[in-house]
């Protein structure tokens, strides 16, 4: 791994500061600016547009530049028709092939073919060994030609799986050089461990850990001036209003830190009328996980949590235990962490997960239920790599 979102994060928000007057600094960097970067891949195209500036170097080159992003579109569509038929090259009708065997691997059973086969030229022993020489000898020189798009396939394996693993490298999509400001989405069931990669993610890469329960206990205990509007439902115990959320949760999104160093968000939204709401206020997610676990795996997980009212230390009975019977005899069990409440929490979430999925469609969908470093792993590299095309 050469360079982590963090790192990324802070050279986008340098790019965006880079041109402005140093002596009106600090500056505010408004949320749109690096979206709508990404979503129009503009580092790409101004990079592009340098190196062919550089090499031409036209007199004139305005009329060069727009030449230039007309012949780029026009490339787009013929790639883009080309992947339509299925391949790049023209379609040959009529054209005969002819057959090529193997006397091991290949050899045909018919007798009639078998007659009138011909050994072709330039393939002995002592041929084949003489362009291998060439081959091994040129090689080593036109390698470092292609430094950041070679892929070495081993090629003493079946054909098929050659063609495959060169078809997977030539439709992957290479990490970009853009400036990079993750916004991250982590959704699940109580008890998944978003909150745990979350605090990973804070940790490593610097970005903001947005909890938006956190947020509005926060918003609470530090008498905000949003605090009588979300008391009243802590004391009732019901759901605080999407409206009361968004407020406070763009107050924290809003500020700098998220803006130039990314945040990673879980709590919110639980629903797709939540996600539109976060939609609607200009919060865009450039990547979002899923993080599925079972039931059972959840339940050992939350309902052996206790609590020891007397020192507030927080135990388990499978992974932390109490160390003597007298602390044992004393813990308490939070009431949400009933297994009959978890239950009915984990079914409210997978009635909303489709629906979740299918409005961000390029998340990714994870197995939560294995060790938290493995799945961290995978979420670092959805986060650092970029995103597959998917097949519509």
């Amino acid at each position: 791994m050469t360079r982590g979102p963090s790192d990324a994060g802070h050279q986008g928000a340098a790019a965006l500061h880079g041109g402005m007057d140093a002596t009106t600094a600090p500056h505010r960097i408004p949320p749109e600016m690096p979206q709508y970067g990404e979503a129009n891949h503009v580092f790409e195209m101004m990079q592009n547009m340098l190196e062919q500036l550089l090499i031409h170097q036209p007199k004139d080159p305005i009329p060069f530049m727009i030449n230039h992003l007309q012949r780029d579109n026009d490339y787009d569509g013929a790639q883009h028709a080309a992947h339509q038929t299925g391949s790049g090259a023209p379609v040959g009708r009529g054209l005969r092939q002819a057959e090529v065997y193997h006397t091991t691997f290949d050899w045909p059973p018919e007798s009639e073919i078998q007659k009138r086969l011909m050994v072709p030229a330039g393939i002995s022993e002592g041929e084949t060994a003489l362009k291998l020489l060439e081959y091994h000898r040129n090689i080593t020189r036109i390698l470092p030609s292609y430094p950041k798009i070679l892929k070495v396939i081993p090629a003493d394996q079946p054909c098929v799986d050659v063609f495959s693993q060169a078809l997977t490298y030539v439709q992957s999509i290479h990490r970009s050089n853009a400036p990079f400001t993750p916004r991250v989405l982590l959704c699940g069931p109580v008890g998944s461990g978003k909150s745990l990669q979350a605090a990973l993610l804070a940790q490593k890469y610097g970005l903001v850990n947005v909890c938006c329960g956190q947020l509005l206990k926060e918003a609470v205990a530090d008498k905000s001036k949003y605090c009588e509007m979300i008391l009243p439902f802590f004391e009732k115990e019901t759901a605080v209003p999407d409206s009361i959320i968004m407020k406070v949760l763009s107050q924290r999104l809003d500020q700098q830190d998220c803006v130039e160093r990314g945040w990673v968000l879980h709590g919110f939204p639980r629903d797709l009328d939540q996600a539109h709401v976060l939609d609607s206020w200009g919060y865009k997610p450039n990547r979002v996980f899923f993080l599925n676990v079972p039931f059972d795996s959840i339940a050992e997980r939350l309902t052996l949590r206790r609590t020891d009212p007397v020192t507030g230390e927080r135990y388990h009975l499978m992974y932390k235990p109490p160390p003597t019977m007298e602390i044992q005899a004393r813990l308490l069990q939070n009431p949400k962490d009933a297994e009959e409440r978890i239950k009915l929490r984990m079914d409210l979430f997978y009635r909303s997960a489709a629906d979740l999925e299918q409005f961000y469609r390029q998340a990714i969908t994870l197995n939560g239920d294995q060790d938290p470093y493995t799945v961290f792993e995978y979420i670092e590299s959805g986060i650092i790599n970029p995103l597959p095309k998917k097949v519509p």
